[in-house]
């Protein structure tokens, strides 16, 4: 009985090490399917936010990393990554979150030219209602694309708010909150490039996998 209690629990350590095995491996090709597809993601995103004319370097390996919870709505560092055009500074596409979203925080991305104009807006991640405060996605509407060729005239320019505070951006019906939301994050993120641009591009680059 010994010889096969022993015998059994052989078997199950066996059992055991492949199954830990199987597991690790598959956690590992999954890990590996699952970063990229973030990076494709990642790419494509970029590449509407600062078009492929503006640069020709590797945005995703060009970033750094920036903290200013004023401006970018979060205490966390938040990627930025800077276009460059025959060896020149051509543009930035920063991350940066809308706080006071409708149903929570909204992540957004901003790409600007060095003028400070903008050359587009994706919301990356919101919890916001749908048929409602959902029409900041593409997927949805079009109305992100409204931000396309702005430029930001001081941090009192009436223009950057939604119609019903008297700016020029329009609001949902029913949801005034989350375009409200999203107008003032990318004020505030045009306003932090205009204030450190001349810095941004003497980083070098510090995110992680860049």
């Amino acid at each position: 009985m010994l010889k096969n209690m022993k015998k059994n629990g052989g078997i199950l350590a066996i059992s055991a090490l492949l199954a830990t095995a199987l597991v690790a491996l598959t956690h590992q090709v999954t890990a590996s399917r699952i970063q990229e597809q973030e990076q494709k993601q990642l790419l494509q995103v970029l590449n509407q936010v600062i078009p492929k004319e503006n640069h020709d370097n590797e945005l995703y390996k060009s970033c750094i990393l920036i903290s200013d919870p004023a401006y970018l709505g979060t205490s966390e560092p938040m990627p930025a990554y800077l276009a460059t055009k025959d060896g020149q500074p051509n543009g930035v596409a920063i991350e940066a979150i809308a706080p006071d979203g409708y149903s929570g925080a909204i992540k957004v991305i901003v790409g600007l030219d060095m003028t400070g104009t903008v050359t587009g807006v994706r919301v990356l991640a919101h919890q916001e209602t749908p048929g409602l405060g959902d029409k900041i996605d593409t997927r949805i509407t079009d109305w992100i694309y409204s931000f396309t060729g702005r430029k930001l005239n001081g941090e009192k320019d009436a223009a950057w708010a939604v119609r019903k505070d008297g700016g020029d951006f329009d609001q949902f019906t029913g949801a005034t909150i989350t375009p409200r939301a999203v107008v003032n994050a990318v004020k505030r993120v045009s306003l932090y490039f205009n204030q450190h641009q001349d810095t941004l591009f003497t980083q070098p680059a510090n995110c992680e996998g860049a």
